[in-house]
C-alpha cells in the first residue's frame, strides 16, 4: 500500500497531466489535503468552527486515519497562519489576497513540509492538484523557492495581529507570549474523576498525575477510550479550567440547580456526582444526545430538557444554577485554534449581549439567597469581567459573592474582586489551563 504522505509512481493508461487529471492519477495521500483544504476554507472563508466543518469536509473518505490526517494538516496550519503567510509573501513580488486558494494550498503545503517532516516531493505533488484550473505555475515556484531556502518556523507562533492587539490591551504582553507558546502544541488530557475520593488511585492507574481533588492529567496523545475507566464511565474528558465552575457550588445535599447551555454534559456530571439533582437545559438537540449518552455511561442522573432559554423557563425556583453562558470560546484557543481567525469584535459584541439576556432571565429562576454560577470559556473581558460590571450597575438586587481560594487548585488564585480569572501563562510548566472567567452571583433576599 503507497505511504499517504509519498505520491503515486505510476499513471494510469489513458490518463493525462494538466486540469483534465483523472481521480485515478492523483497521487496517494490527495483525497487527505483535499479535505484539508475544505477544512481550511470553511474556517477561513466562511467563520465556520473546524469541528462543525469536519464532517462535510470528509465526507467522501472511508479511513479514518485519513479524516484524522485531514484534520491534523489543517489544525497544525492554523496554528501557525501568521508566520507561514511571512514565508509565502517573503516569495512573492505581489502578495496574493488572504482569501486565494492559492495561498491557501501554499499554507497547508508549507505546514505538513515544516511541521509534519512530509517529504518535499510529496508535499509539491498532493499540492499541485488542489489548484488545477488556477495558478498551478505560481503555487508549484513559490512552493519549490521556499522550500529550497529550507525555513524554520518559530517555536512560538504569532497570533493574528488583531488578536495580539486586543489580548495585549487586556492582559499585557507576557499573557499574550504564554498565549503564543500554548498554541505551539495540544493541550494535554484532563480527567474528571466521578469519586473524587479515588483521585490518588485513578492517577496511579492512569499514570498521570493530579492538579485537584476528582482531576487527573495525561499527555495529549492519551488514546482516550483504551484507558482503564473509560467503559466503566469512572471519569469523563474536561480541561481544568471548565471543572471550575461546578466546584464553586460544593456538596448538593440532593438540592435542586440548574446547569444551563449544559451539554454535552461535563458539568452536569460534576454536579450530579456532588449530590445535586440537576436539570440540565441546551438548545441542541444533537448535543443533548451526547449528554444523555455521557450519563449512561458514567451511571449518573439528571433531567435533560432540549429548549432555548430565552423560551423555557422552569416550574419553581432552584437553589443554584450553573450558566456557562453562550461564548465566543477564545479561551479554548490552544484546543482549537480556528476560534482566533473567527471571532472578531462583531461576534464578540453579539455573545455579550445574549449573555446579558440570559443573566437577567437565569437570576429570576434562582432562590432568593441562592447562588448562581456564571462562566464563560472565553479570554473577552466584554463576557466577563465587563459583563458582570454591567450586570452589577443595572441590577441593585444582585451582589458578587467572593470565591473561597480554598476551593481553587493550587497555582489558581482568585482575582482582587473575588472572581477567577484563568489565563495562558497559569500553570504553565504542568501544561497549562483553558481561558475561563467564572464569579458567584446572589439575590437579595427581599425580592
Amino acid at each position: 500500500m503507497p505511504h499517504p504522505d509519498r505520491p503515486s509512481q505510476a499513471r494510469p493508461a489513458g490518463a493525462r497531466r494538466g486540469n483534465a487529471q483523472s481521480a485515478g492519477a492523483m497521487p496517494a495521500g490527495f483525497p487527505a489535503r483535499r479535505a484539508a483544504l475544505r477544512l481550511l476554507d470553511a474556517v477561513l472563508r466562511r467563520g465556520q468552527p473546524l469541528e462543525q466543518a469536519l464532517g462535510s469536509a470528509t465526507k467522501d473518505m472511508g479511513l479514518p486515519a485519513d479524516r484524522a490526517l485531514a484534520h491534523n494538516i489543517a489544525a497544525l496550519t492554523l496554528r501557525h497562519l501568521p508566520d507561514l503567510d511571512d514565508l509565502i509573501d517573503s516569495a512573492t513580488r505581489q502578495n496574493l489576497p488572504d482569501d486565494a486558494k492559492a495561498r491557501t494550498v501554499l499554507r497547508l503545503a508549507l505546514a505538513q513540509a515544516l511541521l509534519l517532516d512530509t517529504p518535499h516531493h510529496a508535499v509539491v505533488a498532493t499540492a499541485l492538484p488542489l489548484v488545477d484550473g488556477g495558478p498551478r505555475k505560481l503555487v508549484h515556484g513559490v512552493l519549490s523557492a521556499l522550500l529550497k531556502r529550507h525555513p524554520t518556523l518559530p517555536p512560538a507562533p504569532r497570533l493574528p495581529a488583531d488578536v495580539e492587539e486586543r489580548w495585549t490591551a487586556a492582559w499585557g504582553e507576557d499573557m499574550v507570549a504564554a498565549a503564543r507558546a500554548t498554541i505551539a502544541q495540544r493541550a494535554p488530557l484532563d480527567l474528571s474523576l466521578r469519586d473524587a475520593a479515588a483521585t490518588a488511585d485513578w492517577a496511579a492507574r492512569l499514570g498521570g498525575v493530579s492538579l485537584a481533588p476528582g482531576h487527573v492529567r495525561l499527555p495529549a496523545d492519551s488514546e482516550v477510550t483504551a484507558l482503564p475507566g473509560f467503559g466503566t464511565g469512572d471519569w469523563w474528558v474536561q480541561d481544568l479550567a471548565a471543572s471550575l465552575p461546578a466546584r464553586l457550588l460544593g456538596s448538593g445535599e440532593r438540592r435542586h440547580v440548574l446547569d444551563l447551555c449544559a451539554a454535552p454534559g461535563g458539568k452536569t456530571m460534576q454536579l450530579a456526582a456532588a449530590g445535586w439533582r440537576v436539570t440540565s437545559v441546551d438548545q441542541s438537540q444533537r448535543r443533548s444526545e451526547r449528554l444523555r449518552a455521557n450519563l449512561a455511561r458514567t451511571g449518573l442522573a439528571a433531567e435533560v430538557i432540549h429548549a432555548d432559554l430565552l423560551d423555557w423557563q422552569p416550574d419553581a425556583p432552584a437553589d443554584a444554577i450553573l450558566l456557562d453562558a453562550p461564548c465566543t470560546a477564545t479561551g479554548i484557543f490552544r484546543r482549537h485554534p480556528d476560534v482566533i481567525h473567527r471571532i472578531g469584535p462583531r461576534q464578540i459584541a453579539e455573545l455579550a449581549e445574549l449573555q446579558a439576556a440570559l443573566l437577567d432571565r437565569a437570576l429570576g429562576w434562582l432562590k432568593p439567597g441562592g447562588r448562581l454560577v456564571y462562566a464563560t470559556c472565553s479570554l473577552e473581558p466584554q463576557e466577563g469581567e465587563a459583563q458582570i460590571a454591567a450586570l452589577l450597575a443595572r441590577r441593585s438586587d444582585v451582589r458578587r459573592v467572593a470565591i473561597d481560594p480554598a476551593t481553587l487548585p493550587s497555582g489558581i488564585p482568585p482575582t482582587p474582586d473575588g472572581a477567577l480569572r484563568t489565563v495562558p501563562g497559569m500553570l504553565l510548566e504542568q501544561g497549562g489551563l483553558d481561558g475561563f472567567f467564572v464569579t458567584i452571583l446572589s439575590r437579595s433576599e427581599s425580592l
